[in-house]
């Protein structure tokens, strides 16, 4: 490597470009890097928008991308060998308002679902959820032989909570409960939940699930953290995929009383942390203290959700409101597959079928990707 270039630009300049493998890193090109845009997927029709999984279009905080490479040096030793990693569970805890007794760290939340699904079953449990929801845990339920009461959504869309308490029964091992909810957007208010959440934990345990939870402004962006941290019934997972952009690089939590916490961790690792990389550690303790990142991103999301609910129903098409990064939206009598027709287009979405109707979720992209996907609303709507 010659002298005159510092060891950092060349990490840039090179990254995976160097060993020949076709693609480039554009998540590490530099902060303020103006030739970096959003990734796409390409394929024989051309490049394909993604709208399909719920991701930050803008990628992580300038401040994570320079803590991964600062970390980089020393990807080869275990995060408990590194002073900076070491109080990476206080921090997160401390962000939040608690302790680090009220934390386990993991590697995604898909990994909190799957630990809270396998730790709660027992023979004849029934996991009482909404429907349409989250899939993963439902699905992992079902196979680990749970009967799962899936408590319809009401016309709203809307989580009808009354209705989810009237599920809870003797049997019930584990409520699961996402707000703001995926694939709806819809939301259930602080105080609602909080009154559900205390009264059912009397009678089983209770996982909230706020993913989408950063995209709130006050008043409804208020966790459930807090009751959680003093009740082993009612555990709260959060994860850094969502307004953090680190879908990718996978970090999630459970938050709890400190008994539930230790029963969690006692059948997971002795301390999770060593199932989480360095550079994704490094990347989330920086990305927490980006506070600007995460309100630009928030904005540009309300912009854009804005801005596509506005122009659907312009097109006679009804949305449900959306407190998140994506949007439900009605097919109607659509005749075909909608999400194969938009593929065809080089969109990438979700379409299905929710209580007997057909719908379509679209995730919020960059503002340019959302008139791309207008336009061709515009020019094709019923026409597959």
């Amino acid at each position: 490597m010659p002298n005159s270039i510092p060891r950092r630009e060349w990490l840039k300049r090179t990254s995976l470009a160097a060993l020949g493998l076709g693609f480039s890193l554009p998540g590490l090109a530099g902060p303020q890097d103006a030739t970096y845009s959003p990734p796409v997927w390409p394929g024989p029709e051309g490049a394909k928008i993604n709208l399909g999984s719920n991701e930050n279009p803008y990628g992580i905080s300038p401040m994570a991308r320079e803590a991964i490479l600062e970390m980089i040096p020393r990807a080869n030793r275990y995060s408990f060998n590194i002073p900076s990693l070491e109080n990476c569970r206080a921090t997160i805890a401390a962000f939040h308002g608690v302790n680090r007794e009220n934390i386990l760290l993991t590697a995604g939340s898909g990994e909190v679902l799957s630990l809270t699904g396998h730790y709660f079953y027992k023979p004849g449990a029934n996991l009482v959820t909404a429907d349409p929801t989250f899939f993963l845990l439902p699905s992992l339920a079902k196979k680990l032989g749970y009967s799962v009461k899936a408590v319809p959504v009401g016309a709203d869309m809307g989580i009808d909570l009354s209705a989810l308490a009237g599920a809870i029964d003797s049997n019930t091992s584990l409520v699961y409960l996402v707000n703001p909810n995926n694939p709806t957007g819809t939301l259930l208010k602080p105080a609602a939940i909080k009154g559900f959440c205390l009264e059912a934990a009397t009678k089983t345990a209770i996982l909230i699930d706020e993913a989408y939870l950063d995209f709130l402004d006050a008043p409804d962006n208020e966790s459930m953290i807090a009751t959680a941290a003093s009740h082993p019934n009612i555990m709260v997972t959060r994860t850094f995929s969502k307004i953090h952009g680190m879908a990718g690089l996978r970090m999630g939590y459970v938050i709890s009383h400190p008994d539930r916490i230790r029963q969690l961790e006692d059948i997971y690792f002795n301390e999770s942390q060593i199932a989480i990389s360095n550079l994704t550690m490094a990347a989330a303790l920086a990305s927490l203290r980006d506070d600007q990142h995460r309100s630009q991103s928030r904005q540009n999301n309300a912009a854009a959700r804005l801005y596509t609910q506005t122009s659907l129903e312009q097109l006679g098409i009804h949305c449900i409101g959306s407190h998140t990064n994506f949007m439900l939206f009605h097919l109607g009598d659509y005749p075909g597959n909608f999400a194969e027709f938009m593929l065809t287009k080089n969109i990438i979405l979700r379409s299905n079928e929710y209580l007997g109707e057909k719908w379509c979720r679209v995730s919020m992209g960059t503002m340019e990707e959302m008139k791309q996907f207008i336009t061709v609303m515009k020019q094709t709507w019923k026409q597959g």
